[in-house]
């Protein structure tokens, strides 16, 4: 890219952080130090304003980046995605927001322990919850060192490693003075620039193709190599049975993932009462719903515009496929529509980084304080000594997800989600359901289910081919891929309900069933709810 190029998108990406930085700082002097405060911003959100940072915080680079990538290269088979993170949201608004804020304070582990022995299954969800949230923070970590490789050409490794690095510094700086209450603020202009980007984007391929989707479908097809199968099912799920028990895995894990997921479960306490929580799930799907419609005719656009081989010459995961279309409707890389417009792109998607990993660390600092720390201590902790140690647990999963994010770097960031999403439907979904709607769940129940998830799911990682055993692997020189598939949720997830069902059954603890009344009421009516 031209120095032009450079200079632009690095002056728009510092206004966006001397803006959020500004934000952070305000927040820090005007907060009071309470838990309530840092996990949950006081509670003082309306249903608009928390719908807004939901959508901020679920539109992330996998979906900007990762989704439009996927779409670009394999036409009809990146819409999965597309389907699956909008469909989980259904199960989100029915079974599982207005509840959540009504049973818990700050973390998915209220809810689980509320009528449980606290301490094993705290220690449970805690360690489930920092696990799929690094998983997540990894995608937007190697979406920043995609974004920088482009920027400099694709000739300055070292720059995109300190990207990655200054990434995860300044959302360590977000989280530890601000906490919930500039992280949402964050989250919610953040949302505002990526949703206003997008439309000016889609507009713009829409206009170039006179309105005629068609045409653009068409165009996509030729330029692809793959004619008509590039808008059929099957060019990267297809072909043979791993392929398409692997398209099934997939669906599953993004379509139950999304209910377990610690910074969007954590969102429902910012809100004062569960008809909020419900209002800001609508809220959040409006915005969600219409954002990833505009992301298939980017996809489909970058296709037709760029070209698929294009793409992946710049990044062999599709993660630029949006930047080089909006060089492209810009007028070409050496003129001031295109500088500006990659710019601007280039921009958004920083910023979108930036906000999603800043909710993502609070929420996974908060079950490292609330969750672990404060079960594993022997007496009693205070509000100040918790808060202190979140903002200390968010140093360390910091310095965790930069080095696996330079570890991933060429693997697509929709890719690297789908694998979280998996871990988070195989673990917290089994345990959270059960604790909300069977009457004699128990503890053991609980652990196993965690447990009982998420344990295959990881082992099942590691042993399938985005580890090893392939050229797309982490370690392409090594092979000790013993599982086909490459996301485990077809496998994990039933493991994971079967082990709490197992748990329950075996345990011959009597549940209490004065403390399940309790949760039941409190949950369907919000009487006692914080």
């Amino acid at each position: 890219m031209s120095e032009h190029h450079q200079a632009l998108a690095l002056v728009l990406f510092s206004v966006f952080v001397a803006i959020t930085l500004a934000i952070t700082t305000w927040v820090s002097r005007n907060r009071h130090g309470s838990a309530e405060e840092f996990y949950a911003g006081g509670r003082l959100f309306s249903p608009m304003e928390n719908g807004f940072a939901i959508a901020g915080d679920y539109m992330s680079a996998a979906s900007f980046l990762g989704v439009t990538g996927l779409i670009a290269l394999f036409g009809y088979d990146g819409l999965l995605y597309v389907v699956g993170f909008l469909v989980a949201w259904l199960v989100v608004l029915f079974f599982v927001a207005e509840l959540v804020r009504n049973c818990g304070r700050f973390t998915l582990a209220d809810v689980v322990a509320a009528r449980m022995r606290e301490r094993p299954v705290r220690v449970a969800v805690g360690t489930s919850s920092v696990t799929v949230s690094v998983l997540y923070l990894v995608a937007q970590m190697v979406g920043a060192g995609s974004l920088v490789a482009l920027l400099f050409g694709g000739t300055s490794p070292p720059a995109r490693s300190w990207t990655v690095i200054v990434v995860g510094a300044l959302m360590v700086i977000y989280v530890s003075l601000g906490g919930m209450r500039a992280t949402t603020w964050i989250q919610i202009v953040k949302a505002v620039l990526l949703l206003g980007g997008t439309v000016a984007l889609t507009v713009l391929v829409l206009m170039r193709f006179h309105g005629d989707l068609d045409s653009l479908l068409r165009t996509a097809a030729e330029r692809s190599g793959h004619g008509e199968a590039f808008l059929a099912p099957g060019l990267k799920y297809g072909g043979n049975w791993t392929a398409r028990i692997d398209f099934i895995s997939l669906g599953l894990a993004l379509v139950l993932g999304t209910a377990g997921l610690p910074h969007i479960l954590s969102r429902f306490y910012t809100v004062p009462t569960a008809r909020a929580a419900r209002r800001s799930v609508v809220w959040s799907v409006g915005l969600i719903g219409g954002f990833y419609l505009m992301t298939i005719v980017l996809g489909f656009g970058a296709a037709a515009v760029v070209g698929p081989d294009a793409v992946r010459e710049s990044n062999t995961a599709g993660n630029t496929a949006v930047p080089l279309l909006a060089l492209k409707l810009g007028g070409g890389a050496e003129s001031a529509g295109g500088t500006v417009l990659f710019a601007m792109v280039a921009a958004i998607a920083f910023a979108t980084i930036l906000a999603v990993v800043a909710g993502i660390t609070l929420a996974s600092s908060a079950s490292v304080a609330h969750d672990l720390y404060a079960s594993l201590r022997r007496r009693r902790t205070g509000a100040r000594s918790e808060v202190t140690v979140a903002r200390v647990a968010a140093a360390g999963i910091g310095v965790v997800a930069i080095a696996l994010g330079l570890l991933a770097r060429d693997l697509n960031v929709a890719f690297l989600v789908g694998l979280a999403f998996a871990v988070s439907a195989s673990a917290n979904l089994p345990a959270l359901i059960y604790s909300l709607f069977w009457r004699g769940f128990t503890t053991r129940g609980a652990v196993w289910a965690v447990y009982g998830g998420l344990v295959p799911a990881l082992v099942l990682v590691l042993l399938s081919p985005v580890v090893s055993g392939s050229p797309d692997s982490l370690f392409p020189a090594v092979d000790f891929q013993y599982f086909p598939l490459q996301n485990p949720g077809i496998v994990s997830i039933p493991l994971g309900f079967v082990a709490g069902w197992l748990g329950t059954v075996t345990s011959g603890e009597q549940p209490d069933e004065a403390k399940h009344a309790e949760t039941e009421v409190r949950s369907l009516t919000g009487a006692g709810a914080v």
